[in-house]
């Protein structure tokens, strides 16, 4: 941990309950090679809580990756200030992601006056079970509707189509007590054939032996079942197409004036600026999968000739029809060479260049050959204005061959692409929707200025595989080791 904490994810809060179960997964990157260690925090929240901040700190277990990675499930003491924390104890199992996943449309019931919520078990091969997922509180409804929910095939059955799941559903109540409504059992398989609705009688045991004419204490109707192929960076790469790799450079005025030594965009005679040094870092890496070497590149910001007007999407070599460059070097000199014929202005809009170059990943995706994955490299000085376009453009992008690499030029505070890394989240559009998969990394530059080129390259290369990879199969990662 080198002595510095951070932090990968939190659970859900769980009300009133002393042996809370979390339905929420953890993912996190295993590399065999190193020691990496982790450290789980249970703080009590109350109903009118700041944040961590007011918690009561109840304790903490610490361990590796490698131990839950080979135990599977790793149970040890909650400890406080380094004593045993009364015998509380917390319980990790891992689950090694596959690359399907499973998107249902809400269970309805039919259940008395109450206030249902349903959870969804994993019977393991040791007959244990494991939450999968829980849905929302419906309060006071006779025939609830819980809200659609996605859920990948690995942690839901561990890929096995006849593997039990156990659905329990409860009648909410405030003190944690929460009433057992009723159960039932079915497998992925019979969820599979909810094409035209699919329905189970929830019993209760304990009525189905005191009551005769008891029948079920409700039905749970699954209205739709969908599996969504995840396709990954070595899904297209294994499958032979290439790299369009896109530039888009960030010309306003907060870079300052180029012919001032102080700017971010200023050309030194003999020491290439951040701009400079960041593309061709990234570049150089790029070109290697990109047949014809041909590169678009935009800038934004800035007004441009011969009217001057602001654009966030021109051609960098003022050639609309043709905004490609031949190598990375053709956009080397076609930065250097409009640097004088525009002027730098703003405000900070990204979200328009994000749209062409989706523009054209979707055209590509519904031809026939498909055979092109679009990297966009955006190059940025500082915060962008346009946060919520460019949350919604992230998000419909995320459903195309895509991804977004943002660098972070000069010493701004970049906080907000945080939001947009998914580093603090799952990233969401203005109306609620959440991204597909995560197609966006930020690199400040900063953090590799005092570091060689090739250093960079290779870090960056590796930020892109944790975008793009995120659901590769295993059978990939077994082509992946023996390149």
């Amino acid at each position: 941990m080198c002595g510095t904490l951070l932090q990968v994810d939190r659970t859900e809060v769980i009300r009133s309950s002393i042996n809370p179960v979390f339905s929420k997964v953890f993912t996190v990157d295993f590399y065999f090679e190193e020691m990496q260690r982790l450290r789980f925090e249970l703080h009590d929240i109350s109903s009118s809580h700041n944040g961590l901040k007011e918690a009561d700190f109840l304790g903490a277990m610490e361990c590796t990756l490698g131990q839950i990675v080979s135990q599977r499930k790793l149970a040890k003491p909650l400890l406080k200030q380094g004593n045993a924390a009364g015998k509380s104890s917390i319980t990790v199992m891992d689950r090694k992601e596959k690359s399907l996943s499973s998107s249902f449309v809400s269970p309805q019931d039919f259940f008395s006056k109450s206030d249902p919520f349903l959870e969804i078990f994993r019977i393991n091969d040791d007959s244990s079970s494991s939450l999968v997922h829980r849905t929302e509180t419906v309060m006071n409804n006779l025939n609830p509707i819980w809200k659609t929910f996605k859920v990948s095939l690995n942690t839901l059955c561990s890929g096995d189509n006849d593997r039990e799941l156990k659905c329990i559903v409860w009648d909410w109540d405030s003190n944690g007590k929460h009433d057992f409504i009723g159960e039932f059992q079915t497998t992925f398989k019979e969820m599979r054939g909810a094409m035209d609705g699919r329905q189970w009688e929830c019993i209760n045991p304990k009525y189905q032996v005191k009551k005769k004419n008891y029948r079920n204490s409700g039905i749970v109707i699954l209205n739709q079942c969908k599996i969504i192929k995840m396709h990954s960076f070595l899904d297209y790469i294994m499958g032979g197409c290439q790299i369009q790799f896109t530039v888009a450079i960030d010309f306003t005025a907060s870079n300052g004036d180029p012919r001032n030594s102080c700017s971010l965009h200023y050309i030194h005679p003999y020491q290439p600026n951040e701009y400079l040094k960041a593309l061709v870092a990234v570049g150089e890496i790029c070109q290697d999968y990109d047949s014809d070497k041909m590169f678009p590149a935009f800038g934004f910001g800035a007004q441009i000739p011969p009217d001057f007007k602001v654009s966030h999407d021109f051609a960098v070599n003022f050639d609309e029809e043709n905004p490609e460059c031949a190598g990375i070097q053709g956009v080397v000199d076609a930065y250097q060479n409009c640097l004088p014929k525009i002027q730098l202005y703003g405000p900070t809009n990204i979200a328009p260049i994000i749209q062409k170059v989706a523009s054209s990943a979707s055209e590509e995706m519904h031809t026939k050959e498909a055979m092109e994955y679009f990297i966009l490299l955006i190059l940025t000085d500082g915060v962008i204005t346009d946060m919520a376009d460019t949350r919604e453009a992230i998000v419909h992008a995320s459903h195309l061959p895509m991804s977004v690499i943002i660098v972070g030029i000069g010493n701004a505070d970049f906080s907000d692409m945080q939001m947009l890394d998914g580093d603090d989240g799952i990233l969401r559009s203005p109306k609620g929707e959440p991204v597909l998969r995560d197609i966006v990394q930020f690199v400040p530059f900063r953090n590799f200025k005092h570091v060689s080129l090739s250093s960079f390259s290779c870090t960056f290369i590796i930020r892109v595989v944790m975008v793009c990879l995120t659901t590769v199969p295993p059978a990939d990662f077994d082509r992946l080791t023996k390149i």
